[in-house]
């Protein structure tokens, strides 16, 4: 045997074990839950300042519009924390008249990882956060069904065991792909990965329509919601007539080649 071949020999053991020891190395996860801040590559969309609630965010002009600009959504001192946050209860939406007053973002996105943070401050609160202005992540305490907390609204279960409740912050971290096209047809539905309150609630759920009609977002007209289009879409939050807040919502644009959101 060559000099040289005993060498390489002598060194494998040491590479084999290196090996090894990088294996059992578990993944580091990104950080998840309340409080968490947005990474270098992230943008922030509400830091609990009016400036950029103005800069940022619109009423969306859907067809039950009735607020006009500018918001009317209430900058207020943190319930249970420090600093300021939104409120949702702009008066356009007394009753809750859904579609009335909602806000979106001016920017646009298709695939994407989201952090939002909500405060619930009495029974029967409701909102929603939705994913492109087209599919909603439902808040509503006291509805555990597939219209409740936590649900990709009419498409999973709700996760309501992980929400803190009433007067307290929750978050929800979601990692959301958008539907993909092949001359202009559907060939994959979205999806979307999410956590609550750092506890996983769904994994690669399928998004399968738009729900709720025309008042409720993009593409909710198109053919009973089921005609999704290409077109991308800000991240919008609900205004239902109640005392929700919102506080540190980012999010950081993806691309997101293959149908796995998990993370």
């Amino acid at each position: 045997m060559k000099r040289s071949a005993k060498k390489l020999y002598a060194f494998l053991p040491d590479v084999v074990m290196i090996i090894l020891t990088v294996a059992m190395v578990p993944l580091v996860k990104e950080p998840l839950g309340v409080g968490t801040k947005a990474p270098k590559e992230a943008e922030v969309l509400f830091d609990g300042s009016r400036k950029m609630l103005d800069e940022k965010w619109v009423y969306w002009e859907g067809p039950r519009l009735k607020a006009s600009m500018p918001i009317k959504w209430q900058i207020e001192k943190d319930p249970a924390g420090n600093g300021t946050v939104m409120n949702t209860n702009d008066p356009a939406a007394a009753g809750g008249l859904y579609g009335a007053a909602d806000i979106v973002t001016k920017e646009t996105f298709r695939d994407f990882r989201l952090h939002v943070e909500f405060y619930v401050s009495k029974a029967g609160g409701n909102s929603g956060v939705y994913l492109q202005n087209r599919y909603e992540i439902q808040i509503f305490d006291g509805d555990t069904t597939t219209h409740g907390l936590g649900a990709v609204i009419n498409e999973s279960p709700s996760p309501y065991k992980l929400y803190t409740g009433i007067g307290k912050w929750n978050a929800y971290d979601i990692q959301f792909r958008a539907a993909r096209f092949t001359d202009g047809k559907r060939t994959e539905p979205a999806m979307v990965t999410m956590y609550l309150n750092g506890k996983k609630a769904h994994t690669n759920q399928k998004i399968t329509q738009v729900w709720g009609g025309p008042n409720s977002g993009i593409d909710g007209g198109n053919d009973g919601g089921k005609g999704v289009t290409d077109t991308p879409g800000g991240i919008k939050l609900q205004a239902e007539g109640h005392d929700v807040f919102y506080r540190n919502i980012w999010i950081k644009p993806m691309d997101i080649k293959q149908p796995n959101t998990d993370f």
